[in-house]
């Protein structure tokens, strides 16, 4: 079980990685990827909390390192796929889990990366409104489309979907 863990986290990775030279762009002082937001929601999803984050990290690091993605990419990517992550553990509600992802960066991630991130690493100030307007359009449209995919995946019966009593998916 462990190993089959490692194989969709690391195809997680290399998904994430080799979208983000096309769907990654500046703006500000910041790079939106909305391709990080659909892995984060499937990575939570089909993975838990804690390999969402570290996906998340590991991404960041990489698309740092190839010249696609700032510091920001930690917050920015790491936020939302843990409270993704963590509201679908509790409510295996698909929908809920995009709803944690688009709030933990489009509004936390943005105010940690636009108090604390760009100033301290960065020595830059950028504008909260700008920064939380940038993320979350960026984590609006990774979110949904991290949703359509999970369907798609349940419906060709790749995933099952496990639903709760009262649950919207």
């Amino acid at each position: 079980m462990k190993t089959r863990l490692i194989a969709q986290a690391v195809v997680l990775i290399a998904l994430g990685v080799a979208l983000a030279p096309f769907t990654s762009f500046p703006v500000g002082i910041a790079r939106i990827n909305p391709t990080q937001h659909f892995i984060n929601v499937i990575a939570a999803v089909l993975l838990g909390p804690w390999w969402a984050t570290g996906i998340a990290g590991v991404i960041a690091v990489l698309r740092i390192s190839m010249g696609v993605g700032t510091v920001l990419a930690f917050p920015g990517g790491m936020i939302g796929a843990l409270l993704a992550g963590l509201i679908f553990r509790f409510t295996r509600n698909i929908y809920l889990a995009a709803l944690g992802e688009i709030v933990g960066t489009g509004i936390i991630a943005a105010l940690v990366s636009g108090l604390w991130v760009a100033p301290v690493f960065m020595q830059r100030s950028m504008a909260l409104s700008l920064l939380i307007a940038s993320f979350l359009g960026s984590t609006i449209i990774g979110s949904v489309i991290g949703l359509i995919v999970l369907k798609a995946l349940e419906r060709a019966g790749v995933v099952r979907l496990v639903e709760q009593r009262g649950s919207v998916n």
